[in-house]
Parts: C-alpha cells; sequence; structure tokens
C-alpha cells in the first residue's frame, strides 16, 4: 500500500511537469521507477510509455479548446514519428539496460545544454529569424512553402520544415527506446529549429506524444515489458497530474516553463549517467 501511493505521488509530480513542458512525464517516471524503486530500466519505459499516453489524453482536450496547440502541424509531424517509434520499439528489446540507460542521460545532457545556449528573454514568445510576424498573406514560391504557411499560426511563421519531419523521426526512436514520448525532442525541434513559440511547442507536443507513444506501448505490451501492477497506480497519478498542469500553463511565465526544462533534465542526465555506470 505505501509502494502503491509512493508510485502514485510520483505520477502526480511527473504529470504536472509532462503538462506543463510537453514531455509526457516519462523524463521523471523513468528515473523514478529504476532509480527508487531498481526497476530494470526497460520494465520503466514500458510504464512510462503508459503515463505518456494518459498525460496526453488528459492535457491534450484543454489545449486544443484553448487554441493553443497547432493541430495541422502536430498531425503531419506525428506521420513521421510513429515510424520512428515502430523502429524504436523493436530495437529497443536488442540493447543491454546500460546502453538505455547511457542513452537516456547523453539525450537529456544535450537537450539541456541547446535550450541553455538559446536566451529567450522578454521576447520568448517572438518568432525566431525568418519566421517574422505575418503582417500580409503572400504566395508561397514552391510546394513546401506552401506546407510551411499552411502550417503557420497567426502571429508566427513555421521555417525548417524538412528538418522538423527528421526530428520528429528521431523523436519516435527515441520514445521507443526511452519513455519519454519524444516530447523531449519535439519541443525543442518545433521551439528552436521550426521557430515555434515555447507555449505552443509544448501545448502541440502533448497532442502528439500519445499517439506516438502508443505505436511503441503495443510493442512492449505484447513483449511482456509492461508490469499493470506499477502501470496502475503511477498512471492514476500522472492523470491527476497531468489534469492540474494543463489547466495551470497558462498561468506559468514561459521564462519560468524554461528554468523548469532545463533543472528537470540536468538533474535525469545525472541521475541516469550514474545508473549506466553503476554508481547508483
Amino acid at each position: 500500500m505505501e509502494v502503491t501511493l509512493v508510485l502514485a505521488a510520483g505520477g502526480v509530480a511527473a504529470g504536472l511537469f509532462g503538462a506543463l513542458l510537453g514531455l509526457g512525464g516519462g523524463i521523471l517516471i523513468v528515473p523514478l521507477l529504476t532509480l527508487g524503486f531498481g526497476a530494470p530500466v526497460r520494465e520503466a519505459v514500458g510504464v512510462s510509455l503508459v503515463c505518456v499516453i494518459v498525460t496526453s489524453g488528459a492535457a491534450a482536450g484543454v489545449y486544443l479548446q484553448r487554441h493553443v496547440a497547432n493541430l495541422r502541424l502536430g498531425m503531419v509531424l506525428e506521420l513521421f514519428t510513429a515510424i520512428g517509434a515502430l523502429v524504436g520499439g523493436l530495437a529497443a528489446f536488442l540493447l543491454p539496460e546500460p546502453v538505455l540507460a547511457g542513452l537516456f542521460a547523453a539525450l537529456l545532457a544535450y537537450t539541456a545544454l541547446s535550450m541553455l545556449r538559446r536566451r529567450l528573454g522578454d521576447a520568448a514568445e517572438a518568432p525566431l529569424a525568418d519566421g517574422a510576424p505575418i503582417l500580409e498573406p503572400r504566395t508561397p514560391a514552391t510546394p513546401m512553402a506552401a506546407w510551411r504557411e499552411a502550417l503557420s499560426g497567426q502571429d508566427y511563421r513555421v521555417r525548417g520544415l524538412e528538418a522538423g519531419m527528421a526530428g520528429s523521426v528521431g523523436a519516435g526512436v527515441v520514445s521507443a527506446l526511452l519513455g519519454v514520448g519524444g516530447g523531449i525532442v519535439k519541443v525543442p525541434v518545433m521551439h528552436l529549429v521550426m521557430g515555434v513559440p515555447l507555449r505552443v511547442a509544448t501545448a502541440t507536443s502533448n497532442l502528439m506524444i500519445g499517439v506516438t507513444a502508443s505505436a511503441s506501448a503495443i510493442i512492449y505490451l505484447l513483449r511482456g515489458g509492461i508490469d499493470p501492477l506499477v502501470a496502475g497506480p503511477t498512471a492514476l497519478g500522472v492523470f491527476i497530474g497531468a489534469t492540474v498542469g494543463s489547466r495551470t500553463a497558462q498561468r506559468v511565465d514561459v521564462r519560468v516553463l524554461r528554468a523548469l526544462f532545463v533543472f528537470v533534465l540536468l538533474y535525469s542526465a545525472i541521475e541516469m549517467a550514474r545508473r549506466a555506470l553503476g554508481l547508483a
């Protein structure tokens, strides 16, 4: 009973962060289960994928209702993410546990450093480079430009669509291997590469991660990689946390979101690196 309550409490925290940052909660679930409860990394990833699906379901409706997420962009990128998720799900059972933990730590550290290099300041919601605010409609010169135009928001213009598609495939592989829903890749790709405002990127990521996690969770389920006794209370806590997080996201300053993002990434990277090296 005590373990169940701890799992549920951890799920609440993971769901809250997942909804606020578009990460799906897996970034905390995997370290919680592996470092706190001694679960194998692969089993923790399977449980995390279930929690990611719950997080997405709880948060997606709220973001759509408030018109924060870019649904068209999310669905286009998700086509490529699902492909990566299927490939990653098959590869996950071929890699040793320390390798999975090391990959998790490396990805977290790299993403945190990437976010630190870019200053948001007061212009956090401003578009990047050629993503200037849309003042007048213009005729796209190429089919790809037409796609970017169609996927852009009212106050920002999407760029780097090709890079975003490639990054989405990588996000799918990462989701299946590490159980993070791919949000840890999708948010930086959409924000830093494609010029999507951070708040829109996190909301759109929350729409996508449920579909991404479902594609790879099926493989884990068929191979017996999901423990229902662990997944049940953790997923329940995640649902509560995600519901609260999605309804309070609009009240949180974007700079606070960024600080939380980087802090959680760095902390998780250190802990998973210790696990990979046999120090934890």
